[in-house]
């Protein structure tokens, strides 16, 4: 529980599924966890009354990056802290004979948004296929608190670090793109003429969803030629 929408969105959505008793959430801050995002989270385990666990990861982060002597780089540093995270809810589902749902979005899984073998392991994906603009909705349905809903997007992998900017363009635009070309099988300049953007912002987001295909596959191999 990060006290984004997605994941606030996913113990809402847990809680009226399966009932509280039956709903686990972990917060795991870091040192570039934004301290309102850790606050949030621990709210919204309290408001659902859901069990919950605090873990902070920097102490895991921190020795794997003493044992391995590498330049620091902020995406492989990032990446990594979701496997950390990933390990220790996986840990707590073994131990507690649950499934892990996934906070995924169907947004972020088109363009590969999220962390291959880190918050892309999940046993489900409950708004896997809502857009981020659909989460927004769902979210103001089902009454999540309005400061949560209107925080920037992030996911505090590094300092300062945002989903819109990294992506490029904000949510609402990426989502029209998503829509018109993934499900309308619209060509790539009527697309920029419908929505009256550059070819090469079309362009750039095609990129995302080629390039991250291996993200939802299982991993390549040989064939037996019979």
């Amino acid at each position: 529980m990060s006290g984004g929408i997605d994941s606030t969105l996913i113990a809402y959505l847990s809680c009226e599924a399966i009932g509280k008793e039956n709903v686990f959430g972990i917060i795991m801050p870091s040192a570039t966890t934004p301290p309102e995002d850790k606050v949030h989270g621990i709210e919204i385990a309290q408001h659902l009354g859901i069990e919950y666990k605090e873990i902070a990861i920097d102490s895991i982060l921190n020795e794997f990056l003493s044992m391995t002597q590498l330049e620091e780089n902020n995406l492989a540093i990032g990446n990594l802290k979701a496997r950390i995270r990933m390990s220790i809810i996986y840990y707590y589902a073994n131990a507690k004979n649950y499934l892990v749902s996934g906070t995924g979005n169907k947004s972020e899984i088109l363009i590969g948004y999220f962390t291959k073998h880190g918050d892309g392991a999940c046993d489900m994906e409950p708004i896997g296929d809502l857009y981020k603009t659909e989460v927004y909705k769902l979210s103001e349905y089902l009454n999540v608190q309005k400061e949560i809903i209107d925080k920037p997007p992030r996911a505090g992998l590094w300092a300062n670090q945002t989903d819109e900017d990294e992506i490029g363009m904000s949510y609402d635009l990426l989502d029209k793109i998503l829509y018109l070309y993934t499900e309308k099988d619209i060509k790539e300049t009527e697309i920029a003429e419908k929505l009256d953007i550059s070819i090469d912002d079309i362009n750039m987001i095609i990129n995302k969803i080629i390039r991250s295909e291996h993200k939802s596959k299982v991993p390549e191999y040989p064939q037996k030629i019979i």
